[in-house]
């Protein structure tokens, strides 16, 4: 799952970054987004595994740390960046006509960083007082389900939610394979 998760992304970016019909405001969201899952499911799911293999569950208190902040920081992240795309949408449905000018490209730039930076505030506003306040009220088989949902599961997904079953993305990600396909053949073709 952490696999497809991370290549599915990472597709998505190689799509959009490659293809210049898809430098538009839902696409540089959407590759943030993309972003954001691969580090979001990348501050968890390597130590997961490490626990799993040699099956300890230890961890420094520096490590919880650093793992409980970026974690949050990229759950944050993730919900306000599809905050800023539902605005985005909003603006090129309701506002057809006025949407290159409103969704300019400072705007854009400035509302991935304010989602960052709103993140930043929240966290040191409640994510310290959840994640260090007692787990004793649930039981922990729930809470793994739970666990398991949102930190695998929906960044898993996101891709095949939001771009793979796009036709622009799907072009794009053509594209990209020919491009390769091309790069591979002249380099047989050298050796």
């Amino acid at each position: 799952m952490y696999l497809i998760t991370a290549f599915g992304n990472l597709l998505i970016i190689l799509a959009v970054s490659s293809d210049s019909h898809l430098h538009t405001p839902m696409y540089f969201f959407l590759s943030n987004l993309s972003f954001v899952d691969i580090c979001f499911t990348s501050t968890t799911i390597p130590k997961m595994l490490v626990n799993i293999q040699t099956q300890s569950k230890v961890i420094t208190y520096a490590g919880c740390l650093s793992q409980i902040f970026f974690f949050i920081v990229f759950g944050c992240l993730d919900n306000l960046l599809l905050t800023v795309m539902a605005y985005d949408r909003f603006v090129a449905i309701c506002h057809p006509l006025h949407y290159t000018v409103i969704m300019h490209p400072r705007l854009c730039g400035l509302l991935v960083l304010g989602s960052w930076c709103v993140m930043v505030s929240l966290f040191y506003g409640t994510g310290l007082g959840v994640y260090l306040s007692s787990a004793a009220t649930s039981s922990s088989r729930t809470s793994l389900v739970a666990s398991v949902m949102y930190t695998m599961v929906t960044p898993m997904l996101n891709p095949f939610t939001y771009s793979l079953r796009n036709r622009d993305i799907k072009g794009a990600l053509g594209a990209c394979l020919v491009r390769v396909a091309t790069v591979r053949d002249e380099v047989i073709g050298l050796s």
